[in-house]
């Protein structure tokens, strides 16, 4: 039970910090980037010390694939991730709704006329699959080695890096649950256009979790 508290704490700070600075900065991009990427080093050091950190099922989709937790577990984190980050969601909305900040956003992931850069749909899923694919990659060569005590600082600056480049784009998924929060407090055109930041990642991880076993097992 432990582990799933964890995990929906863990996710609940990564939204709540990580969509709440891009609200305020207006996406700025250093800003935004840092303060997903640090959300995860927080986290990684804390909580993740019981649950092994994921806050992302994209991150759980690599770990099944590469058999480091099972079925019925990488189910039950998913559904705990995803409740941390409504309840992040929930948070932000009411804290903006007392202030002259409003509620029109909440750091929501979009695109089309909902994204920066005009991105289209097909953009979208490629750009979200992509930089997923790179973030889970990293995670499980960070975690797969267990004297690696950075583990957390690597992968929260991996995600520092993709936001980078992916919040001018979509806003920057990589992260089903970050997504579904925002989208479901929000309502509209965000919950429209949430499954491409749920196939995109999911995607991405699956990539990632087959590439990562195919080169593991080349390097034996």
């Amino acid at each position: 039970m432990k582990n799933y508290v964890s995990e929906f704490l863990g996710t609940l700070v990564l939204v709540l910090v990580g969509c709440g600075v891009a609200v305020l900065t207006g996406a700025n991009v250093v800003a935004t980037s840092l303060a997903f990427g640090l959300s995860v080093v927080a986290m990684a050091y804390s909580v993740g010390t019981i649950s092994g950190g994921h806050f992302n099922p994209a991150i759980t989709v690599g770990m099944l694939v590469d058999k480091r937790i099972k079925g019925k577990e990488a189910c039950l984190y998913i559904v705990s991730q995803v409740l941390g980050a409504l309840c992040g969601s929930i948070i932000l909305y009411f804290i903006f709704k007392g202030s002259n900040v409003g509620v029109t956003n909440l750091g929501a992931n979009g695109y089309g006329a909902s994204s920066a850069s005009d991105i289209s749909l097909v953009g979208a899923l490629v750009v979200e699959a992509i930089l997923t694919c790179i973030f889970v990659l990293v995670a499980l060569f960070a975690s797969g080695d267990k004297n690696n005590n950075h583990a957390g600082l690597v992968i929260g600056l991996t995600l520092v890096l993709v936001h980078l480049i992916g919040i001018g784009l979509t806003g920057t998924s990589v992260n089903p649950a970050r997504s579904l929060g925002p989208a479901i407090v929000l309502l509209g055109t965000a919950l429209k256009q949430v499954w491409v930041f749920i196939v995109g990642p999911i995607v991405g991880a699956l990539v990632a979790g087959y590439l990562y076993k195919y080169l593991k097992a080349k390097s034996k």
